[in-house]
């Protein structure tokens, strides 16, 4: 019921009525930001992923769980809180024998688990959408010390915004396909905000890069922040 009251859900609900659920050709790379084709790839989650395990947070239908584990050959679990996000994923992708997509929120996924992982990353995912002092710790429990961590969230100044002045979330929007604006809660933090949440949780910044996207205007679009288990 708690993926049924999310506004995530009404935007699965859109996506899945507009497009139909079928077997797709799997991404030629992987995206981190809003504007396709910018930004790096896989390599930033280390640098050989072969059969190594790999968890997405937010995996939505699937497209960078699908490359990992085709183009690298990781083994790919992709995490999403809407269970027809997961259903159109495994429309998608589901022949790939080394991919698992899970229903479940991010948090109670992690709290439930007694895996370890070689990387965990989230693209517009979980991270910044579920509360940091929680999911953040969570992830270093789960993660193999001097692995990765990766994910990248709406920057903190896109549209002329100023970064969150404290801890707590903020009132943002999402918008549907139909270009209906539904209001979320946000953790909407600078870079220095991060590495501070990430250092509490035992895990060290190793970099922060914001990219722009022109169809956008003139701010920052996205923030990707790569971090390290101690």
């Amino acid at each position: 019921m708690l993926a049924h009251a999310s506004p995530w859900y009404v935007h699965a609900l859109q996506r899945t009525t507009a497009s139909p659920a079928e077997p797709l050709t799997v991404p030629a790379r992987m995206e981190w930001t809003t504007r396709p084709g910018s930004g790096p790839g896989a390599e930033i989650l280390g640098p050989d992923l072969r059969r190594k395990r790999v968890a997405e947070l937010g995996c939505g239908p699937g497209h960078n769980a699908a490359y990992l584990a085709t183009r690298y050959g990781a083994q790919v679990t992709g995490v999403d809180l809407v269970g027809l996000q997961v259903r159109r994923a495994r429309s998608h992708y589901g022949r790939l024998t080394n991919l698992t997509f899970v229903a479940g929120h991010a948090l109670h996924y992690l709290q439930a688990s007694d895996e370890h992982f070689d990387a965990f990353y989230s693209v517009f995912g979980a991270i910044g959408l579920v509360a940091p002092e929680l999911l953040l710790p969570a992830i270093a429990h789960h993660l193999k010390p001097g692995c990765t961590l990766a994910f990248s969230v709406p920057h903190p100044q896109r549209g002329d915004l100023r970064p969150a002045a404290d801890d707590r979330p903020r009132r943002d929007y999402v918008t549907l396909p139909d270009r209906t604006r539904l209001p979320i809660a946000r953790w909407d933090f600078d870079a220095a905000r991060w590495e501070k949440h990430l250092d509490r949780a035992g895990l060290w910044l190793t970099s922060a890069q914001e990219f722009h996207d022109v169809r956008h205007g003139r701010w920052p679009t996205t923030l990707l922040i790569t971090a390290r288990k101690l």
